[in-house]
């Protein structure tokens, strides 16, 4: 196969891996959709972002830099439009950030020209990822995200312990970006840092998840909140734990926020992740809780177990057993779409509505914690079923 033949081939294959129709999967839950197909992979980047297509220095036409996944993608409705700011992890491990948009949100994803290019700033991070994007009302969009840099504490012949701090930039097209100064709090490393849409008694409110490690939780109990003057120079004095991890469930590990949270007529609704340790090694799952409009460290409703959980092929990937979620909109017509990524690997689509979404979240039972509570719990279930 010449040169010629195998770029043909190459465009085949981009066309079929990437054009099509995403359909949901049905019966479903009745709380949300899955769908088919994912939204993003690596084969959604484009050729020229891979290959040098010039023949004279790549007669061979080899892939040069080549992508190993597209996950964890920040959201955000605008225009009309669904765009993604996706991590896009190379071959060599490093990841940079790159916007793709669509008309529908659940197929038809583009990625713009290049990627993303966040500022550097005076103390430059080895890795950056997961960013969450929000529209804030002082008219901004803000993404935060993980500012990865190598532990300077680490011992001698430690190539793998890290620092994880929250990197911030703003912008109005998602194609300029402006970093401010990373987020300031007490914590030894922030993971999973959210901004609220909305001031609270006129400062801005962050969703943390302070830890002791760049991969154990140890001493952080959970989420929390801090507040901030200013997003240019944003420090936190202060954190308030607003959802703590708890024992033999879901979050027994550690939790952090997903999204930034949605505003409803009954209250702010969360999506979140929770993490236990298995034979397997850590799970990953979503879970959602509500917390009170004029207080959102106020948790009012909190569902029993996971929203979320890796199912078949979602399973399987560099990081199995995960998904994770950090980008979610709401459209004109309160229809609410979840993006999420499996195992470190690929990004898909979850739709629901407001309505559905509130409903789940108020009127699915609490979790009593013990086995013997929750099998009562099952048995009244059953038996207002059986009276019907």
């Amino acid at each position: 196969m010449n040169f010629s033949q195998r770029l043909e081939a190459l465009k085949k294959e981009f066309i079929h891996n990437t054009v099509y129709n995403n359909r949901p999967i049905l019966p479903g839950n009745g709380i949300f959709e899955r769908y088919e197909k994912p939204v993003l992979t690596a084969e959604h980047i484009p050729l020229n972002w891979r290959y040098d297509l010039n023949e004279k220095t790549n007669p061979y036409l080899m892939e040069r830099l080549g992508v190993n996944a597209v996950l964890n993608p920040g959201a955000i409705y605008l225009n009309h439009k669904y765009y993604l700011v996706a991590r896009v992890e190379g071959n060599d491990r490093k990841s940079f950030f790159a916007v793709a948009e669509s008309d529908n949100g659940i197929d038809g994803f583009k990625f713009h020209e290049k990627p993303c290019v966040i500022p550097v700033g005076d103390d430059p991070e080895t890795n950056v990822y997961d960013m969450r994007l929000v529209k804030h009302e002082d008219g901004f969009i803000y993404g935060l995200f993980c500012a990865e840099r190598k532990d300077p504490a680490a011992k001698k012949g430690d190539e793998s312990s890290a620092v994880a701090q929250c990197g911030i930039v703003r912008t109005r097209d998602l194609k300029t970006w402006e970093r401010l100064d990373d987020l300031k709090t007490n914590a030894a490393q922030q993971r999973n840092v959210v901004l609220h849409p909305e001031f609270i008694n006129g400062k801005y409110a962050f969703y943390t998840r302070p830890q002791d490690s760049f991969i154990e939780a140890g001493s952080g109990g959970g989420i929390g909140m801090g507040f901030a003057d200013s997003m240019e120079h944003a420090v936190l004095e202060q954190e308030f734990l607003i959802d703590p991890k708890l024992y033999h469930t879901i979050k027994e590990s550690k939790n952090g926020m997903g999204p930034a949270p949605i505003k409803t007529d009954k209250g702010w609704l969360n999506i979140a992740h929770g993490v236990r340790n298995t034979a397997a090694g850590l799970r990953y799952v979503l879970y959602c809780f509500m917390t009170a409009l004029d207080d959102p460290r106020k948790v009012i409703a909190s569902p029993s177990g996971y929203f979320l959980a890796p199912q078949g092929e979602e399973r399987i990937g560099d990081v199995s057993n995960v998904v994770f979620s950090n980008g979610a909109v709401v459209n004109e017509n309160n229809e609410v779409f979840i993006y999420y990524a499996s195992s470190d690997t690929r990004c898909h689509v979850l739709t629901s509505s407001i309505d559905r979404l509130v409903d789940y979240v108020l009127n699915t039972p609490s979790d009593p914690l013990f086995s013997s509570a929750c099998v009562k719990q099952r048995i009244e279930l059953i038996n207002r079923n059986l009276e019907l």
